[in-house]
């Protein structure tokens, strides 16, 4: 094999697919201990790769600079003189990044384009395997000795962060609580929302029944939903029982304070894997989307609740709007009933 100095990860975005590749950058680091290892990813989620200390740099691009700035970024790349370049992301901004001339190994994943369509398209199942999009990321290096460690995933947190999080989890007094429940409510597209009043009822159960304190996650987009949420548990569930994080928190500040948890509910989003990083025991709602597209939690112990035989189901592989049959089945029954019986029973 011809010797690798230096090697590039590609992997714009977004929140899960970055953090789905932690066990790809350990692999590479452990193949290539002395090696250059660097990476690209979008300004906005490139502080979850920055502080990886598999890595020894890592590219933030800016979207908002257009080609212009995709050109600058493919220069400069280029000038680095990369043995192996890895796209993890087959993207057309990818695409054009990966056509430099010079690496001795460029290397594509791959996406399951057809068998991903045949599925939403069609309901059609060609998959031979449900294999983790983790996974997925390290094939390509297959033929370069490099295989999957089965390790989980990970998240490295600067200590100056890990001590600010801690003094916003001092002021909650946590150890006053028998448990503490987190929930991720939110999510870019509805289709993969599980309702917000099941989400009200099974904190307000958690609140009661385990003398849990419960921790609401989201972005700052989820505003509104975090502090109804918020508004709900604490009204039926006790004062101060609930405490909201969205617009509060960055996302390593999020994965920090993530750690304080006992289990986390979440739907099929970023924060999932997040939360899976981060060790904890997860309670992942899956609605529009299913575990063939790669993108469930990378945890054994982790526990899925779909609807499984709808026959609408998947619709979309990254979630709609809204419900192209109208009746929204795939969330709508999955019961609060069933997701708390599921938190009691990993709870201890």
């Amino acid at each position: 094999m011809d010797t690798i100095n230096k090697t590039l990860v590609i992997r714009f975005s977004s929140v899960g697919d970055i953090v789905l590749s932690s066990p790809l950058l350990r692999v590479l680091r452990a193949k290539f201990p002395k090696g250059q290892i660097d990476y690209v990813a979008r300004k906005e989620y490139a502080d979850l790769v920055k502080s990886n200390q598999n890595l020894n740099y890592t590219y933030e691009f800016d979207a908002a600079q257009g080609f212009q700035g995709l050109r600058a970024l493919k220069k400069k790349i280029k000038s680095e003189g990369y043995d192996l370049v890895l796209d993890i992301h087959d993207s057309l901004r990818s695409k054009y990044l990966r056509s430099i001339r010079g690496p001795k190994h460029v290397k594509v994943v791959d996406k399951r384009i057809l068998q991903r369509s045949m599925l939403v398209k069609f309901k059609k199942n060609i998959y031979k395997e449900i294999v983790s999009a983790a996974d997925r990321y390290v094939e390509p290096l297959k033929e370069l000795g490099i295989v999957s460690d089965g390790k989980g995933l990970e998240l490295h947190i600067p200590d100056e962060i890990l001590f600010t999080v801690s003094g916003k989890m001092a002021k909650l007094r946590l150890n006053g609580f028998e448990k503490v429940i987190g929930l991720c409510p939110g999510s870019r597209h509805f289709t993969k929302r599980w309702p917000t009043d099941r989400y009200a009822e099974l904190g307000v159960r958690c609140a009661r029944d385990f003398d849990a304190k419960v921790l609401i996650f989201g972005g700052p987009d989820e505003m509104e939903l975090c502090s109804t949420l918020s508004d709900e548990i604490n009204h039926k569930g006790g004062t101060d029982r609930a405490t909201h994080f969205c617009g509060q928190l960055s996302l390593l500040e999020t994965a920090a304070a993530m750690q304080y948890c006992d289990v986390i509910v979440t739907n099929d989003t970023g924060l999932m894997h997040i939360a899976t990083a981060m060790h904890r025991k997860v309670v992942a709602i899956f609605g529009s989307t299913v575990m063939e597209f790669g993108f469930f939690p990378y945890d054994k112990q982790a526990k899925v609740l779909e609807q499984v035989g709808l026959y609408c189901r998947p619709c979309s592989h990254i979630g709609r709007s809204d419900c192209p049959e109208k009746h929204f089945r795939c969330m709508t029954e999955t019961r609060a009933d069933e997701v708390y019986e599921t938190v009691r029973a990993i709870a201890n």
